[in-house]
């Protein structure tokens, strides 16, 4: 199976760094460390210039692990709920 890469990944501000920011660790992880995680994750996001697209992508996908256009699934479910 081939993955294709979306053509807005390209201009991603976290292609290539500091990946393990965007999505929690496979061991248990303390919330001190995983809203540090996350803040990481989110500064970057905050100057992306596609972060549009991923926020939209993660909803149209229901992603529900991770940081996706700024936001974690807690705030992404939210903005669900709200619209």
């Amino acid at each position: 199976m081939s993955i294709t890469v979306m053509e807005w990944t390209t201009g991603a501000a976290c292609r290539g760094s500091h990946r393990d920011a965007f999505f929690p660790p496979n061991t248990t992880e303390r919330k001190d460390d995983r809203l540090e995680r996350e803040a990481v994750a989110k500064r970057i996001c905050a100057g992306c210039a596609v972060r549009g697209e991923c926020l939209s992508m993660a909803l149209r996908n229901h992603e529900i692990h991770g940081i996706w256009g700024g936001m974690n699934e807690d705030e992404r479910r939210s903005l669900i709920r709200a619209s």
